[in-house]
């Protein structure tokens, strides 16, 4: 002690003690790092590969643990655990495992069956557990230890429904998978009572991968607007089928709700002209996260897909995608609480993580640009609300961004969408089309000749050198058909079904008919027509009026001189007849001398001459004479004058 002492009281060992403490605690706080570990459940299949959210997971992991810029502070491990598939009771089993290990969140796994499960031991124990597929949330949903980071259904719904309205679809058929569909297309099956939509719903096979059956109803029903509920991997199938079936032209259209639709080997489609639209929520325009899936891409850590799955090959998965944001959302929970500890629980004891609902809030809080886009969580459910999608649809180059949706402000299709008209010219090059036709000379014949002919060589007449003209201006090629009942075209009004040439191009049995069909309004409401090369119709045709002065006769031209000869006989016909019944009549004779009633002399008025002059008085301006009711032309309004005129008998 006595030795001790003095070596204690020293004033150098003490500077050198207080300066080697020092130096312990700069290393200590800048150089000792934080153990944390999460923990993840992941389904699997026998002898499979290992799956893309649990390759995601762990090259997240990595990727922190690399980059320090998060969490310097911070070095995360993790224990992975796999299951079968929809074994709840596996699941619940590595649940509790991983918590006796101590985690500070837990990450999957991702069929409902069993992710219900490990929510259950995750609720009781205070755990927070991480969603990256869609799972069916109860309106009383008390999970209040759960977030997800797949984008919220009914959100996903509308969007799709938003593109129905757009393209002014009036029927669609839906196609589902499996129960779920039918959930999650919520907003739009109840369209029909609130647009003008009619549906029709349809279910894959659940114990086949075979479509054909299906794709071949559609194609009878002429159900040509359709929408997929369906994974990548069952919509590349299924591509692949209704091209084996001819359903891959442009009459067709189809919507996957799959937002892997950029995942898909479309190089056998572009060309087909067939209609493909889709989702995608990968921010690939942004220049980090194309680096950090260029990165997974090279480094392949994502098992190559087989070669007729109709997959690419290195491409990011949505799944893995998410799975990858999941693992940094909560590093950003981790980096606002660094006091946080994790301790072992027990499932067997309803001992819930002391920190556990401080870190729930914080995930539910946290905000991250991710490469999934903008991630904010609603803080009630945990369901990721806000969010932005881009529209792809499928061209000649492959699969482009023709739009982005929103909730917000909903779909937003650029310009050369909304305005610009397709160029035919282009849309027609390198195209084969079935052209349909009716015998009719001098448009469509037969063409007259010694050796046997075969194909479009058979016909001639102004339709074909009109067709061949088309085709060399726009590069088509075409094959002529005969319409099959010898007809052009008409409804029948008893049941509304079309005939000839008409009703191949419904079908779509033809895609162009070339011959003298009249353009009506009928015909119109179902087909399409180009502008008439011939015109035909009832007119009305007249003489240019002459600019000659009139004649001195020409008062009598409105007549012929036939009518005016027939008035003149008239005229002198009448007149005769009224002199006559005037001499016969005993009123027309009257006393001139009113004076003298006893008078024995009489007149009478109606002189030939004055007959003569009451005709041209009648057609001129009618007098009071004569007098008689019976010579009268008047109506009934002349009989009220006969107590005034007429003497009676």
């Amino acid at each position: 002690m006595k030795i001790i002492f003095p070596i204690l009281s020293n004033p150098v060992f003490r500077r050198t003690v207080k300066l080697l403490l020092c130096l312990l605690w700069i290393g200590y706080s800048q150089g000792t790092t934080h153990v944390l570990r999460f923990g993840g459940i992941f389904e699997y299949v026998e002898s499979g590969p290992m799956g893309a959210e649990e390759l995601a997971f762990r090259f997240a992991v990595n990727t922190i643990n690399r980059n320090r810029t998060l969490l310097p502070n911070t070095t995360l491990t993790y224990d992975t655990q796999k299951i079968n598939l929809y074994d709840s009771f596996e699941a619940s089993k590595k649940a509790c495992d991983q918590l006796s290990l101590g985690v500070a969140a837990i990450f999957g796994p991702s069929h409902s069956s069993s992710a219900n499960a490990v929510q259950s031991i995750c609720n009781a124990l205070g755990v927070p557990h991480i969603q990256t597929r869609w799972k069916h949330q109860v309106s009383d949903n008390k999970d209040s230890f759960y977030v997800s980071l797949y984008p919220d259904f009914s959100s996903l719904s509308r969007a799709i429904l938003d593109l129905v309205q757009f393209f002014k679809w009036k029927t669609v058929t839906v196609v589902y998978d499996d129960s779920t569909g039918l959930i999650r297309l919520q907003e739009l099956i109840k369209a029909p009572s609130r647009y003008n939509l009619r549906l029709k719903i349809r279910q894959l096979p659940a114990d086949t991968k075979d479509a054909k059956p299906l794709l071949k109803e559609m194609k009878r029903g002429k159900e040509f607007h359709v929408i997929f509920d369906c994974s990548h991997e069952m919509a590349a199938g299924i591509l692949k089928q209704a091209l084996a079936m001819g359903m891959m032209t442009e009459y067709y259209h189809y919507i996957f709700t799959t937002l892997d639709l950029f995942a898909l080997d479309v190089e056998p489609y572009r060309y087909s002209g067939v209609n493909m639209t889709g989702f995608r929520i990968l921010n690939t325009e942004n220049t980090q996260v194309s680096s950090i899936i260029e990165k997974w891409s090279m480094e392949r850590l994502q098992a190559p897909p087989k070669p007729d799955s109709g997959l690419l090959d290195g491409f990011m998965t949505t799944d893995a995608a998410l799975m990858y944001d999941a693992v940094h959302v909560v590093s950003v929970a981790v980096q606002q609480f660094p006091q946080m500890t994790v301790s072992s629980l027990q499932c067997n004891r309803h001992k819930p993580w002391r920190f556990g609902t401080r870190f729930m809030s914080l995930i539910k809080e946290a905000h991250w640009e991710g490469l999934t886009g903008r991630i904010t969580f609603n803080k009630t459910n945990g369901l990721r609300t806000d969010f932005d999608l881009d529209v792809i649809s499928l061209k000649e180059e492959g699969l482009e961004k023709i739009g982005t949706w929103d909730p917000a402000s909903g779909l937003n299709m650029t310009e050369s969408q909304k305005g610009k008209p397709a160029n035919i010219t282009d849309s027609l090059s390198n195209r084969s089309l079935i052209v349909t036709t009716i015998l009719e000379e001098p448009y469509v014949l037969f063409k007259k000749s010694d050796k046997p002919l075969y194909g479009n060589d058979r016909f001639e007449g102004y339709c074909i050198d009109l067709l061949r003209e088309l085709s060399t201006i726009l590069g088509f090629t075409y094959e002529i058909r005969l319409v099959e009942d010898g007809k052009y075209g008409a409804q029948d009004d008893a049941n509304g079904q079309w005939n000839g040439m008409v009703r191949e191009l419904i079908d779509h049995k033809a895609d162009l008919a070339v011959a003298p069909l009249a353009i009506t309004y009928v015909r119109e409401k179902v087909i399409d027509f180009s502008k008439p090369f011939m015109t035909l119709g009832i007119s009305i045709l007249y003489r240019k009026p002459n600019g000659t002065n009139p004649g001195v006769f020409s008062f009598l031209n409105p007549l012929s001189p036939d009518i005016w000869m027939y008035i003149l006989l008239a005229y002198l016909g009448v007149s005769c007849v009224l002199f006559v019944i005037a001499r016969f009549s005993p009123y027309e004779w009257y006393n001139p001398h009113p004076c003298n009633p006893d008078s024995d002399v009489v007149e009478n008025n109606f002189t030939l001459l004055n007959s003569f002059w009451f005709g041209v008085g009648a057609l001129m301006q009618q007098d009071v004479l004569p007098y008689c009711i019976r010579d009268y032309t008047k109506d009934m309004t002349v009989l009220s004058s006969c107590p005034k005129h007429c003497p009676p008998g």
